[in-house]
């Protein structure tokens, strides 16, 4: 293998590794809201079923 076949080599597998951080950067924020999303989600069902209470009462 020569010194340009390597040189190339690694040129490929930095371009690869680079792609792959951007798909998981481009991952990261969609959990982070989807997360968020669930949490209030939870937190409206409960403040709901808090009023229900209240009104049973």
């Amino acid at each position: 293998m020569g010194m340009k076949d390597q040189f190339q080599e690694k040129s490929q597998q930095g371009k690869q590794k680079a792609r792959q951080a951007g798909d998981q950067a481009k991952q990261q924020p969609q959990r982070g809201r989807q997360q968020r999303d669930e949490e209030s989600e939870r937190i409206r069902r409960e403040d709901e079923d808090r009023l229900n209470q209240d009104y049973d009462a």
